[in-house]
């Protein structure tokens, strides 16, 4: 009886032991992917991901072609202001990943400059949630301007717009899942999408477009594969809205394309993006007339 006790509990012993030992491994598996040396040569070589897609926006119960650019790129962010340190060293700093989303249109006689800027920290697990989001949008009519600073368990809102109804807002929402910053987490940590019910604070495109109260919403979240891609669906059924991102299987899972859709006075609405060209690059010192040629690199039109 005494040597089946003591069996009992040296097997029980052994079974945490390994489970521990598989949950340690585990993590640090999972861990490595963001410590990686294939992760730093790329994320972390003074260079940023420059991708180029063929523009497809509804505006105005119509569709415009046009241009979107997604420019993906790690730097050191203040964790105090939440802005771009000028000399990142101390404790203040914490590496991000940095998306630039920008689209350019044009509605008859008149373009649209939309861009998306969200700071995701690249340590994923130990902050979970996207530090900040700004959105803004020109046309000839005006602008308008959104900008989410997360602040404790909430973010922080300020919203400008040039329509009476929406004018200068601050509030604060419940800190949630961005849609924003769904772009940033397939970049840095696919496996670990958020699947079925999900509660979701809705894109900065879309609201500000739409003029859609920014409030949390229900969605569900759903991933598929081929041989060669994945595809994360997002559903919004409040807002008969749904929202597709397609990105390679392989490191460094990159964006192939999206496709959102949406109702507009019962007519189905759509925003598509299919990547055409992509540089690898330090942009930022390519800012003399003798680099315009990069441009045609990846088949943007000339500015004017």
């Amino acid at each position: 009886m005494e040597l089946t006790r003591i069996t009992y509990i040296a097997l029980a012993v052994m079974g945490t032991i390994l489970l521990s030992c598989e949950k340690n491994f585990k993590n640090a598996a999972h861990i490595a992917v963001f410590d990686s040396q294939q992760f730093r040569d790329y994320w972390h070589a003074g260079k940023a991901e420059v991708n180029a897609y063929d523009l497809i926006q509804s505006r105005y119960g119509e569709s415009r072609t046009g241009k979107a650019v997604l420019i993906f790129v790690t730097e050191d962010l203040s964790k105090k202001s939440q802005v771009k340190l000028d000399n990142p060293v101390g404790r203040n700093k914490i590496n991000v990943l940095k998306m630039n989303f920008t689209k350019n249109f044009i509605t008859g006689i008149y373009p649209y400059s939309m861009m998306l800027s969200v700071f995701t920290p690249v340590d994923h697990q130990k902050r979970p949630a996207s530090l900040k989001a700004s959105m803004s949008s020109q046309e000839w009519c005006g602008q308008v301007y959104t900008q989410l600073n997360l602040r404790g368990n909430r973010y922080a809102i300020q919203s400008h717009s040039y329509f009476e109804q929406e004018g200068d807002e601050r509030f604060s929402v419940r800190q949630e899942l961005l849609e924003d910053e769904l772009w940033n987490f397939i970049r840095l940590d696919h496996q670990n999408l958020p699947l079925g019910e999900v509660k979701v604070i809705p894109g900065l495109f879309f609201t500000r477009l739409n003029h859609v109260d920014i409030k949390i919403e229900s969605a569900v979240a759903e991933k598929s594969e081929t041989d060669s891609t994945y595809s994360y669906n997002l559903t919004f059924p409040e807002q008969e809205r749904s929202l597709t991102i397609r990105y390679g299987k392989n490191f460094p899972y990159k964006i192939l394309g999206w496709k959102e859709t949406w109702k507009e006075n019962g007519k189905v609405m759509e925003s598509t993006g299919r990547l055409d060209k992509t540089l690898f690059i330090d942009y930022w010192t390519k800012n003399k007339n003798q680099f315009q040629y990069l441009r045609d690199s990846l088949n943007l039109p000339a500015p004017y």
